[in-house]
Protein backbone atom coordinates (compact mmCIF):
# COMPACT_ATOMS: atom_id res chain seq x y z
CA UNK A 1 0.00 0.00 0.00
CA UNK A 2 0.87 3.77 -0.48
CA UNK A 3 0.20 6.22 1.95
CA UNK A 4 -0.90 9.46 0.27
CA UNK A 5 -2.82 12.92 1.23
CA UNK A 6 -5.93 13.89 0.23
CA UNK A 7 -6.26 17.90 -0.07
CA UNK A 8 -7.56 18.43 3.23
CA UNK A 9 -4.76 17.20 5.19
CA UNK A 10 -5.83 13.79 5.88
CA UNK A 11 -3.84 10.45 4.75
CA UNK A 12 -4.64 7.57 3.29
CA UNK A 13 -3.71 4.23 2.19
CA UNK A 14 -4.40 2.79 -1.40
CA UNK A 15 -3.35 -0.20 -3.47
CA UNK A 16 -1.47 0.58 -6.17
CA UNK A 17 -2.20 -2.74 -8.19
CA UNK A 18 -6.14 -1.38 -8.41
CA UNK A 19 -5.27 2.05 -10.17
CA UNK A 20 -5.92 2.26 -13.48
CA UNK A 21 -4.48 6.07 -14.36
CA UNK A 22 -2.94 8.96 -12.50
CA UNK A 23 -3.17 12.27 -13.69
CA UNK A 24 -2.87 15.95 -12.95
CA UNK A 25 -5.02 19.19 -14.26
CA UNK A 26 -3.56 20.56 -12.29
CA UNK A 27 -4.57 18.29 -8.96
CA UNK A 28 -3.05 15.18 -8.68
CA UNK A 29 -6.15 12.49 -9.60
CA UNK A 30 -5.89 8.93 -8.90
CA UNK A 31 -8.76 6.81 -10.14
CA UNK A 32 -8.74 2.96 -9.70
CA UNK A 33 -10.14 0.32 -11.67
CA UNK A 34 -13.58 0.46 -10.37
CA UNK A 35 -14.07 4.18 -10.97
CA UNK A 36 -13.53 5.82 -8.00
CA UNK A 37 -11.06 9.05 -7.53
CA UNK A 38 -9.00 10.83 -5.05
CA UNK A 39 -7.58 13.98 -5.10
CA UNK A 40 -4.33 14.13 -3.71
CA UNK A 41 -1.45 16.76 -2.55
CA UNK A 42 1.30 14.55 -3.98
CA UNK A 43 2.35 15.23 -8.02
CA UNK A 44 2.24 12.65 -10.45
CA UNK A 45 5.71 11.95 -9.86
CA UNK A 46 5.72 11.64 -6.01
CA UNK A 47 2.65 8.82 -6.34
CA UNK A 48 4.96 6.98 -9.24
CA UNK A 49 8.06 7.18 -7.15
CA UNK A 50 5.72 5.85 -4.04
CA UNK A 51 4.47 3.09 -6.44
CA UNK A 52 7.97 2.10 -7.69
CA UNK A 53 9.38 2.16 -3.73
CA UNK A 54 6.38 0.03 -2.87
CA UNK A 55 6.78 -2.93 -5.56
CA UNK A 56 10.73 -2.75 -4.91
CA UNK A 57 9.79 -3.09 -1.10
CA UNK A 58 7.54 -6.42 -1.89
CA UNK A 59 10.54 -7.27 -4.29
CA UNK A 60 13.39 -7.10 -1.84
CA UNK A 61 10.94 -9.06 1.20
CA UNK A 62 9.97 -12.03 -1.20
CA UNK A 63 13.75 -12.49 -1.74
CA UNK A 64 14.17 -12.86 1.91
CA UNK A 65 11.78 -15.82 2.29
CA UNK A 66 13.08 -18.98 2.85
CA UNK A 67 13.89 -20.84 0.12
CA UNK A 68 11.51 -24.30 -0.37
CA UNK A 69 13.18 -27.25 -0.63
CA UNK A 70 11.68 -30.51 -2.67
CA UNK A 71 9.42 -30.47 -5.57
CA UNK A 72 9.63 -26.55 -7.33
CA UNK A 73 6.73 -24.94 -7.82
CA UNK A 74 5.23 -26.28 -11.46
CA UNK A 75 1.75 -27.12 -13.05
CA UNK A 76 3.40 -30.24 -14.54
CA UNK A 77 4.57 -33.09 -12.12
CA UNK A 78 8.23 -34.46 -12.90
CA UNK A 79 8.55 -37.43 -14.49
CA UNK A 80 8.74 -40.34 -11.73
CA UNK A 81 12.25 -41.96 -11.57
CA UNK A 82 11.09 -45.19 -13.23
CA UNK A 83 9.79 -43.68 -15.95
CA UNK A 84 12.31 -43.54 -18.90
CA UNK A 85 13.30 -39.84 -20.27
CA UNK A 86 12.01 -40.52 -24.14
CA UNK A 87 8.85 -41.45 -23.28
CA UNK A 88 6.31 -41.06 -26.30
CA UNK A 89 3.76 -38.14 -26.11
CA UNK A 90 0.20 -39.05 -26.53
CA UNK A 91 -0.69 -38.34 -29.67
CA UNK A 92 -3.40 -35.33 -30.16
CA UNK A 93 -5.37 -35.90 -33.70
CA UNK A 94 -5.11 -32.12 -34.32
CA UNK A 95 -1.85 -31.10 -32.96
CA UNK A 96 0.29 -29.67 -35.60
CA UNK A 97 3.05 -32.04 -34.99
CA UNK A 98 1.27 -34.85 -35.74
CA UNK A 99 1.03 -33.73 -39.57
CA UNK A 100 -2.04 -32.86 -40.13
Amino acid sequence: MIVVTRLNGTRFAVNPDILERIHESPDTHLVTLDGAAYVVRESLVEVVELIAEYRATVLRRAQDLPRVTGYPLSLVPPPKADESDEAEEPEHPNHPRNGR
